[in-house]
């Protein structure tokens, strides 16, 4: 089996990543064996995937640069712009504006070359975030965000990071405008992470009971020997759909195609109405309910001729 880590491993570890906590919809919400996988720069992966820190050898990490925020060995990541000598951990970057794009060549910027919006955006008044709710700064800026598609959605990085993470590559969009294509290619050069994946949503079968059909009889009394829930022919409500009667429990004729369950329907008397096949029938549900299916059954034929109750 794979070995247990070290207290040396556990050490590196948190010097790679700053010994920061990562809480939900934060910018290091990420493994830290994905933060070496992408954005280590000064680091290479000679060894297996069951050596060392996920591959990465011990020696190697002991060796990296010093973070230039925290002063604290174990800085992997370094500054992809041209000349620059800046090197820091993931979390001390995000928190001094640092920018780690997750995409291509999964490149790093310190806060002085960081890739900065420049789209002409006017707020009017105060403008909050369009996710929280909360005030968002004047202009677009580290961690103040605009849609460049239709630059009237602002929110905070950490609210629109929130946003991706659970919306995920298939989903996540403009919140405001629904574009999706040119505000993911920017907000991906914006270092936000977005998963490949679907949505967190639908993940786990979170809604796999909105797909479960109304399946009992719900009539005051009902005359299936085995039980309401056996399969005697069902009708569901035609408006709601929770709710449903065996065919024989409402006494409906073999044509009958829609029921209503009182609830939805508007007589008054506490059962349910269907209309089906018969449409010149004085009773179409076989409970005294012509009156207040008149109208309903006049547009369903125009060529009805009902009479008065």
């Amino acid at each position: 089996g794979k070995p247990t880590p070290s207290g040396t491993a556990v050490s590196l570890a948190a010097a790679i990543c700053c010994d920061e906590p990562r809480t939900a919809g934060s910018p290091w919400h990420i493994p830290s064996s994905l933060l070496l996988q992408y954005h280590a720069s000064g680091l290479y992966q000679r060894g297996a995937d069951e050596e060392g820190f996920y591959g990465f050898l011990f020696p190697d990490i002991q060796e990296a640069l010093k973070c230039c925020i925290c002063r604290q060995p174990g800085a992997s990541i370094s500054c992809g712009a041209r000349r620059c000598p800046r090197t820091f951990h993931y979390p001390c970057g995000s928190e001094r504006g640092c920018v780690s794009q997750f995409f291509g060549e999964f490149k790093s910027f310190c806060w002085k070359h960081r890739p900065v919006q420049r789209v002409r955006a006017a707020q009017q008044d105060q403008t909050l975030c369009l996710i929280c709710q909360e005030a968002v700064a004047e202009r677009p800026r580290y961690d103040t965000l605009v849609c460049p598609t239709c630059t009237s959605a602002w929110f905070h990085r950490r609210c629109i990071q929130g946003q991706a993470l659970s919306s995920a590559l298939h989903h996540f969009r403009c919140p405001l405008c629904q574009d999706m294509s040119t505000f993911q290619e920017e907000m991906f050069r914006l270092g936000i992470k977005i998963p490949d994946r679907d949505a967190a949503w639908e993940e786990d079968g979170a809604f796999a009971d909105h797909y479960q059909r109304h399946s009992s009889c719900d009539a005051s009394q009902c005359l299936c020997p085995v039980g309401r829930e056996e399969p005697w022919r069902m009708l569901l409500c035609h408006s709601c759909g929770s709710r449903g009667t065996h065919q024989r429990c409402s006494n409906l004729g073999e044509e009958v195609h829609s029921w209503e369950c009182c609830d939805c329907s508007d007589t008054g008397t506490g059962e349910g109405c269907s209309w089906g096949g018969n449409t010149r029938s004085r009773e179409p549900c076989g409970h005294h309910c012509y009156s207040g299916h008149r109208d309903r059954l006049r547009t369903l034929n125009p060529r009805w001729e009902g009479g008065s109750t």
